[in-house]
């Protein structure tokens, strides 16, 4: 058979050998974050995330890692690899079109071509036990996870005929959002997957054009003038429902962070919500009228402040 480029899923992943499931998928859900097509348009980012997503696949499933960690751990990224003699064809699973494009390293030990034939079914290497668990993204934006409720979700699957061959269908289901949701979580569809197995929803959040995220709480800019700053002010800040004053202390500085206490995403009934989290930007005006001109001359005679200390 001809080499393949070796693969190191604990590398790409950043992660020991020794990880634990929960290290590797706090790894996995903070790759994918930052090389997520929709996020990240650098060159090489798409490759990136496909090759992340190809070492959780393996190193999520007990089955696939510890088959994988019986090649050793005497390999390093990139180098040429061929299964070793006698090496039985792998676990084979069809993600249909939307999580293919895995490597021909893991096609040689999980898609069953080590030996040259047709890749062995789910049914044939795991003798009758349950089909594994899917995993797909979801894409929500901030006021979806903030409304909840129910939504439909239609999607393409490629799955095996009993006679072997790729089958496609399309899936509509509804999901129920529930509060609590954020960056990385994952929703289960019981009995929603190929093959009755369950189907796992991995929220992916939109790019919001005013909010960043970080868990439950949402960054913002505010752009104030320097007198608001200086002199404080109530100011308008847009939340996700809606328009809120916040009262801006007097003496503040650019890069401040001022908190809006609850106005984040949603927690788990029973919990609090997240926060709002105002950036203060002080904005000096690029051009001044000759009275605004006037007043700053006399502040700058007047005035004790030395910024340089």
């Amino acid at each position: 058979m001809m080499a393949v480029s070796y693969k190191d899923y604990y590398e790409i992943l950043g992660v020991a050998r020794t990880a634990s499931q929960n290290d590797i998928r706090k790894a996995y859900r903070a790759l994918a974050k930052k090389y997520h097509p929709d996020v990240n348009k650098s060159t090489g980012s798409e490759e990136k995330y496909k090759e992340i997503n190809e070492a959780y696949e393996v190193l999520k499933d007990p089955e696939k890692r510890s088959k994988y960690d019986t090649l050793g751990s005497n390999w390093q990224q990139g180098q040429d690899f061929t299964p070793p003699p006698g090496w039985e064809g792998g676990v084979h699973v069809d993600f249909g079109d939307g999580g293919g494009g895995f490597s021909d390293f893991f096609q040689s030990i999980f898609g069953g071509f080590a030996q040259g034939g047709r890749g062995a079914t789910v049914q044939d290497i795991f003798r009758g036990r349950r089909t594994p668990d899917e995993e797909m993204q979801i894409e929500l934006t901030l006021e979806e996870l903030l409304k909840g409720g129910t939504r439909t979700l239609a999607f393409d699957r490629t799955e095996r005929a009993a006679d072997g061959r790729p089958k496609k269908s399309r899936k509509t289901v509804n999901v129920n959002l529930p509060l609590g949701l954020t960056q990385g979580s994952r929703i289960r569809l019981k009995g929603q997957g190929a093959g009755g197995s369950d189907l796992y929803l991995v929220i992916q959040l939109a790019r919001h054009p005013r909010f960043e995220v970080e868990g439950y709480d949402l960054v913002t800019p505010l752009r104030v003038s320097p007198w608001e700053a200086a002199l404080g002010a109530g100011i308008p800040v847009q939340t996700l429902d809606g328009t809120v004053t916040m009262r801006l202390p007097a003496g503040t500085q650019n890069g401040k962070r001022l908190r809006l206490k609850g106005k984040g995403l949603p927690r788990r009934k029973g919990a609090l919500p997240g926060d709002i989290i105002v950036r203060v930007e002080v904005v000096v005006p690029p051009k001044l009228s000759p009275r605004e001109r006037e007043l700053m001359e006399a502040l700058s005679k007047e005035s004790s402040f030395n910024p340089r200390g």
